[in-house]
């Protein structure tokens, strides 16, 4: 993403955002919070490549979920059953201390009358999981976002992560996953088709 388009965005309340540069002294103001020499020659560009690291990692504040899945089709020759996308690589950051949450997202919904591109629920996970989330949030909001654009007979979203934020610091408990569900329509009020979706993504 362009410095350029990344300036021109606002935050979510409207409020005009920071400019490149007060991002970049707020990086160095950290660095020597901690007690370092935010001039010295292995830190002087630190600021800059930190700003662009988490302009990727924060890119889904410029993605509209639902409009990456508005390109639907009709013509699916009677198909109705199960669309699944399973052991979707997530890539996030808690809200909470800014660090990463590393784990898989299994996306499924059953279709009504349309059905959408396959790398489209993959680009939905992204686009939100690409944002300071917890993780309860970023599944109701995947499975949200596929009721609003797709009108489904059901979804359902499990994701199983692990937090650095836990395995890195405080309890520092490591290979700890959290699993999270969101389920809608059938896969909510049927619990054979419930029990489908954990089959097929081998729970």
């Amino acid at each position: 993403m362009s410095v350029e388009k990344v300036t021109a965005l606002k935050a979510p309340d409207e409020r005009p955002r920071p400019g490149r540069q007060e991002a970049e002294e707020a990086v160095r103001t950290l660095l020597a919070y901690f007690g370092e020499d935010p001039l010295r020659e292995g830190l002087v560009d630190t600021p800059r490549r930190f700003v662009d690291a988490y302009e990727e990692f924060l890119s889904g504040y410029a993605e509209d979920p639902v409009a990456i899945l508005s390109r639907t089709f009709e013509e699916v020759d009677g198909y109705n059953d199960i669309v699944l996308m399973k052991n979707i690589r997530l890539e996030s950051h808690c809200e909470h201390h800014i660090q990463p949450i590393i784990g898989v997202a299994h996306v499924a919904y059953l279709p009504s009358d349309r059905v959408v591109g396959i790398s489209k629920l993959a680009r939905v996970v992204d686009a939100y999981a690409r944002r300071l989330q917890s993780q309860e949030t970023l599944t109701s909001q995947i499975a949200t976002a596929i009721e609003t654009a797709l009108a489904p007979r059901g979804v359902a979203v499990r994701i199983e992560a692990e937090h650095q934020c836990i395995s890195t610091r405080g309890v520092r408990k490591t290979d700890v996953a959290c699993v999270t569900q969101t389920l809608t329509g059938v896969f909510h009020a049927d619990p054979q088709m419930e029990a489908r979706f954990y089959r097929l993504i081998g729970v």
